[in-house]
């Protein structure tokens, strides 16, 4: 529709996997995508794409949301660039698999700053400019984790707990203002995050879906304003098992999922 054209979009992770696809489904949808990632390289490429094959306007933006303060320094290059994001995309993120007390400190402080403190702050500083004009859209990805403690991968599960119960409250709160906010939850998708997260989990890795209709679902859902969405049937069957168990059951079944 011709509405829906004129829109800005904000993607961060967009250099590849589930980010890429998002941004190439979205540009159906949008006239500008600003990309940002931390491979300024990928993120070119994936611009040059968008402009000769969708017929886009596409921004780069290559910045580590893991550092403090990159939340607030990505809200002020698009400020002065003089854009306004209808769209705010974070998929940012990424997982680390080992025992809690094994893992080195320092990189799960930085998971949480990246999944939790830079997701929140994008959610504030662009989703109060959405308020101001009446109107918005904000996909978080969340992850099918968000459902169960995940012992192995206990800070990573705990992060997506976050960004779901954050995004549910958020929709609340600000849905009567016009801006919708929706909650990805996918479950493990064929991308480079596994090999990041160092997870060999075969029986992980075996349900693994592949980006593409996983962005698909998201950007279906984003605009049809669903709360949540989980690509997969497999995945939502898991979703409505894990309500009906008891807690320690979910940890110990989750247990040997990621164990692998």
């Amino acid at each position: 529709m011709a509405e829906q054209k004129q829109q800005t979009v904000l993607i961060t992770g967009a250099s590849m996997g589930i980010g890429r696809d998002m941004a190439l489904d979205l540009a159906r949808r949008a006239n500008h995508l600003i990309l940002v990632a931390r491979s300024e390289e990928a993120l070119q490429q994936l611009a040059t794409r968008l402009r000769t094959e969708r017929n886009v306007e596409a921004t780069v933006i290559a910045l580590d949301l893991a550092q403090p303060d990159a939340a607030d320094t990505l809200y002020q290059k698009v400020q002065a660039l003089g854009l306004e994001v209808d769209v705010l995309v974070n998929n940012a993120g990424f997982g680390l698999k080992g025992a809690f007390m094994e893992l080195p400190l320092a990189d799960q402080q930085r998971m949480m700053q990246l999944n939790m403190g830079a997701l929140t702050s994008l959610c504030y500083l662009f989703g109060r400019d959405m308020v101001r004009r009446g109107g918005g859209r904000i996909l978080n990805v969340a992850s099918v984790a968000a459902f169960q403690p995940g012992p192995l991968m206990a800070i990573y599960c705990a992060t997506k707990a976050f960004v779901l119960s954050l995004s549910e409250a958020l929709d609340t709160e600000l849905r009567s203002q016009g801006v919708r906010v929706t909650a990805l939850c996918p479950g493990a998708v064929d991308t480079h995050f596994h090999t990041v997260a160092k997870n060999d989990s075969k029986l992980l890795l075996g349900m693994a879906m592949q980006p593409a209709p996983v962005a698909k679902e998201a950007v279906r859902g984003l605009w049809r304003g669903q709360r949540i969405v989980i690509p997969g049937w497999m995945n939502r069957l898991t979703v409505f098992s894990v309500r009906l168990m008891p807690r320690r059951w979910v940890a110990g079944i989750a247990y040997r999922l990621i164990a692998g």
